[in-house]
């Protein structure tokens, strides 16, 4: 197979990083400061270079209505709800009111409160009776590995044609492909969803080695 990639190493990687639009953002500067005070657990937080990339994204698909599997501190839904326009909506769906706590603080310092609406509660309990007010132009899911295909056939049947469905950890840190990880539960479950996304008729999808694996699936019309 004819390949062509680049290995990163941490210079390389903060050059790539201050390379973007709004690279010195104070709040996210600040959030992602608090997020590591959290300690390991701090790793769930997305990156800056894929929060550039989510904002970019959405507001270049026109995203008005919006659904995050996953919020934590918040990093990633001021990404979005940035993309979005006025008067568009991101609901979130976390189970962790301590997390959340955090990222409605710097949803405010974002201004971006009034475009997001959160739902506290299991995501697998919440979304088999979820019913967006209209059809989801962009959905990212970002938590328990085990319940991401559960989360994938929740959603899709509400985002439009052309809508997008993101993932992330699609890659696992690489132990989707190592011998002696992949048949834990969670690399296992990430496996074969990323199989199945690949030959779904449903969608066109493709997987890109940014961050812990991105991948990127559109509603077929």
């Amino acid at each position: 197979m004819w390949a062509k990639y680049l290995s990163f190493n941490d210079e390389l990687y903060k050059y790539m990083v201050a390379q973007r639009s709004d690279a010195h953002d104070p709040v996210m500067e600040a959030l992602h400061a608090e997020t590591q005070t959290l300690g390991e657990i701090s790793q769930m937080a997305i990156g800056p270079d894929q929060a550039s990339f989510m904002t970019f994204l959405v507001a270049t698909l026109g995203v008005k209505s919006a659904v995050e599997v996953g919020t934590f501190t918040g990093t990633s839904s001021i990404s979005i709800a940035r993309g979005i326009p006025a008067g568009g909506k991101l609901i979130c769906f976390d189970q962790d009111f301590k997390w959340t706590s955090i990222a409605r603080r710097y949803w405010m310092k974002a201004g971006v409160e009034k475009k997001i609406e959160l739902r506290l509660g299991n995501a697998r309990d919440l979304l088999i009776h979820f019913r967006p007010p209209k059809p989801l132009d962009f959905v990212f899911i970002d938590a328990d590995k085990t319940s991401y295909d559960l989360y994938y056939e929740a959603l899709l049947p509400h985002v439009r044609p052309g809508g997008v469905i993101l993932f992330d950890n699609m890659l696992m840190g690489g132990k989707v492909i190592d011998p002696t990880e992949k048949h834990s539960p969670a690399n296992h479950a990430i496996d074969q969803l990323n199989r199945k996304l690949a030959t779904d008729p449903r969608i066109h999808a493709v997987l890109i080695p940014v961050a812990d694996g991105l991948y990127l699936c559109r509603k077929n019309g």
